[in-house]
């Protein structure tokens, strides 16, 4: 969670903003605000459509379960957005401004990390369907899913909680940081806080690699299994090759969507923790970074840190190609045909019965 973001003064205050490292510049004050009242306008319709479809669809499967967290996480960042589009265009009172330190940023990092946590769910769980796609669910393995969501919601909210009773100073300028409303021991508990979100990402960032390698070496199996079969098939039966070949190329459809989530993760979440360890160190060590390159650093963090944003209107891509349930409920509230869009999700397979772990793995169980 980020204390150094830095309110540029009132436009008619430029005693600081004509400085060398001033951060009041076009890309902050004018490009971001414009992306992200974008991204706030495009969250709002594909994330109220997620929750209106997620009502109706019961929670049978622990990739259900997961997937209803990451759409209320994704709404509450939705909304910490029109916040920080007036922070940043300078349009936002000093009060608004420290809301947006106290709780506004606050939520916007809780629910980042929340994502990040179900995304690593998710990862274990596609990597559990592929690998095993003949086990089940029950009611006790569903209950516990449910009570280990509500145990990281709390976690993380208790973790949280500090940051926003500790930044209670009252600012002396109107030019001032995050960091500047924190007591001592608020920016003690930030830096913790700040060890602990390291943690959360660079342990799923291995989770996921892990899952994934195995989920390809798993479908690498198929693959060659399914090659083998269709080699024979075709050397006893060349007329009708050409129509085997149509499921095949359905489930390398299906196989590609199995990797949205860590696609997603890595364009989303990726950048910006690599970005995040030189900016941070040009705010603790800043005699070793000149005023340009500190600007620099500030300007690749807020970059990738909208990479990020971009989480909560990529996340419905994950919702409509990986599950199904959530797309027939689409689909049947839109009364549309259930064969709509199999073009791009590869669903001609859904009437194989065979046991390929590539439709498994894609199925919403």
């Amino acid at each position: 969670m980020e204390t150094n973001t830095t309110f540029p003064p009132f436009p008619g205050n430029h005693s600081r903003s004509n400085s060398t490292c001033s951060r009041d510049n076009l890309l902050k004050t004018v490009v971001f605000p414009v992306l992200y009242s974008c991204l706030f306008l495009v969250g709002l319709i594909l994330n109220g459509v997620a929750v209106w479809v997620f009502f109706r669809i019961p929670s049978r499967s622990h990739f259900i379960i997961y997937l209803k967290n990451i759409v209320v996480a994704d709404v509450v960042m939705t909304f910490t957005f029109p916040f920080k589009v007036l922070s940043d265009s300078n349009m936002a009172s000093t009060g608004l401004r420290i809301f947006v330190c106290r709780v506004s940023s606050v939520l916007f990092y809780l629910t980042m990390y929340i994502s990040i946590l179900f995304f690593g769910l998710i990862s274990i769980d596609r990597c559990r369907k592929t690998l095993k796609p003949f086990r089940g669910t029950n009611s006790a393995r569903l209950a516990r899913r449910k009570f280990l969501s509500g145990a990281i919601w709390t976690f993380l909210l208790i973790l949280c909680l500090p940051n926003v009773i500790l930044t209670s100073k009252a600012p002396k300028t109107h030019y001032f940081k995050c960091s500047d409303l924190k007591s001592q021991a608020g920016l003690y508990w930030h830096e913790v806080v700040n060890h602990v979100c390291q943690v959360i990402f660079w342990s799923n960032l291995v989770t996921v690699m892990i899952c994934y390698t195995l989920i390809t070496r798993e479908l690498y199996k198929s693959y060659s299994r399914t090659k083998s079969h269709s080699a024979g098939g075709t050397a006893s039966r060349a007329p009708s090759g050409e129509k085997a070949r149509k499921p095949h190329q359905a489930k390398r459809k299906m196989s590609a969507n199995v990797f949205l989530v860590l696609a997603v993760f890595f364009v989303c979440f990726v950048p910006f923790h690599f970005a995040r360890v030189p900016y941070t160190m040009s705010q603790t060590r800043g005699v070793l970074f000149d005023c340009k390159l500190k600007l620099f650093f500030f300007q690749l963090k807020e970059s990738t840190l909208f990479l990020s944003s971009l989480n909560s209107v990529l996340d419905p891509l994950i919702y409509f190609f990986l599950c199904k349930s959530f797309r027939s409920t689409l689909f049947r509230s839109l009364r549309l045909p259930p064969g709509t869009c199999s073009w791009l999700t590869g669903r001609e397979a859904d009437s194989d019965t065979g046991s390929s772990p590539l439709r498994d793995s894609s199925a919403c169980t």
